[in-house]
């Protein structure tokens, strides 16, 4: 077992991480001040001067792993970008968790990289030259749309949207929430999950097709707040589908597949997730020392005080271990395939949000009222990452996965209750 980084693994974190300080860091009041000002579901002007410098860099389009066996749909496109593995993106997505918006410079923002990637392992050649071009050049955004707020979602067959084939279309009916990314001026593309076959099989009767934003019976209907945040221009939005008609050729990968795509697209995305909420963690760990070693109460600094060294230690202790855990699965996805690493997986999703609340609600109550304020990212971040207990499947399905496997090494000391047969 080997824990140092391979050359490759640590260049590109560096070169990530160099033109972050270089580049992008320094540009963050500008970027701000853009924000704030006027209409916020806008094109933020910093951003787009920042993409050329970094494709110049060779740092666009940085995820996209090997088929690893995997055979896609279609073998003649070129997709165009770095193509890190699982485990070298996962680097790189920690440093792009310590300052968020420095992902869309790199063109690695969610949900585009999940859907990149479902159009390049699942799509057609008409339907990547359409859609993953664009996408790969960084001149259209996408959403993806699962979530209902009708039933619970976190159970994928409750899922009521219908797509219905008529003639040389389907039909798709239905009303969408948390659908991030729609709220991007550029978001032209939605993957959509629905029901084909409502009389189908448990995990065969859902299916994804490709539904362009701007089709007639598209409505986004509202856009929803975070904690009061609006998350612009990114935005989560309620989307209403009413008879939306897309071409047949739409269709990915075919009817009943939809369920199969989910579980390979949403592996590498938790993982990008709890990469970027580690640099997160970070950033609020070093906030709380530097505030506590800053500071006197009491006759002397707070951090003298002990309740605060038990914190500090205990944060490190648990980003290390996270980022190991993460590490791993990541590893395990790239030498064995997403499904051999579906615990690991379950595993760090349940542990690295947690983990990062909590350091950062310790270093809220390091800065007081500060840290509940605009003045600092401390209050942003807590709301940001507080939702990702429950996006991308929240913490009770991924516990209770990992907690069946478990019992199932002890499957033949189960004792029959009585009535059971």
């Amino acid at each position: 077992m080997d824990f140092e980084l391979s050359d490759r693994q640590r260049a590109f974190r560096d070169r990530v991480r160099d033109f972050i300080e270089s580049e992008i860091r320094p540009r963050t009041d500008e970027y701000r001040a853009q924000h704030h000002e006027g209409d916020p579901w806008k094109v933020i002007p910093v951003v787009e001067e920042l993409k050329p410098k970094a494709r110049e860099a060779g740092l666009w389009n940085l995820f996209m792993p090997p088929r690893a066996g995997r055979a896609h749909v279609d073998d003649s496109f070129e997709f165009q970008g770095e193509q890190l593995t699982n485990l070298e993106y996962a680097l790189c997505a920690e440093e792009m968790g310590r300052l968020p918006w420095s992902s869309e410079v790199f063109n690695c923002s969610a949900p585009d990289t999940g859907n990149m990637e479902v159009l390049h392992r699942y799509g057609t050649r008409e339907q990547k030259d359409r859609w993953l071009t664009p996408l790969m050049e960084g001149k259209i955004r996408s959403a993806f749309l699962m979530t209902e707020p009708a039933v619970a979602s976190s159970d994928a067959t409750n899922i009521e949207c219908s797509i219905i084939r008529d003639g040389d279309d389907y039909v798709i009916n239905g009303r969408k929430w948390w659908s991030s990314g729609v709220g991007d001026p550029r978001c032209e593309l939605a993957i959509v999950m629905g029901k084909s076959d409502p009389d189908g099989s448990r995990h065969g009767s859902q299916s994804m097709i490709l539904m362009p934003m701007d089709a007639p019976g598209v409505t986004v209907e509202r856009m929803l707040s975070v904690f009061g945040y609006d998350h612009a221009p990114h935005g989560h939005g309620e989307v209403v589908l009413k008879d939306v008609r897309v071409p047949a050729t739409n269709m990915l990968l075919g009817e009943g597949r939809g369920f199969e795509i989910a579980q390979g697209r949403l592996g590498p995305g938790r993982i990008h997730h709890c990469m970027r909420t580690i640099g997160a963690a970070e950033v609020a760990l070093e906030m709380m020392c530097r505030r506590l070693t800053g500071r006197v109460a009491f006759g002397k600094r707070i951090s003298d005080h002990s309740v605060w060294e038990q914190r500090v230690a205990r944060a490190r202790i648990d980003i290390e271990m996270s980022r190991l855990l993460c590490l791993k699965a990541a590893d395990m996805m790239d030498r064995a395939g997403n499904k051999a690493a579906k615990s690991e997986i379950a595993m760090i999703k349940v542990q690295a949000p947690s983990m990062a609340l909590q350091i950062i609600d310790d270093a809220i109550q390091a800065y007081g009222g500060a840290g509940v304020s605009q003045d600092t990212v401390l209050a942003h971040m807590w709301a940001s990452i507080r939702t990702l207990r429950f996006a991308d499947g929240p913490d009770e399905v991924h516990s209770r996965a990992i907690a069946r496997e478990e019992f199932g090494k002890y499957a033949d000391l189960k004792q029959k209750l009585p009535g059971m047969r």
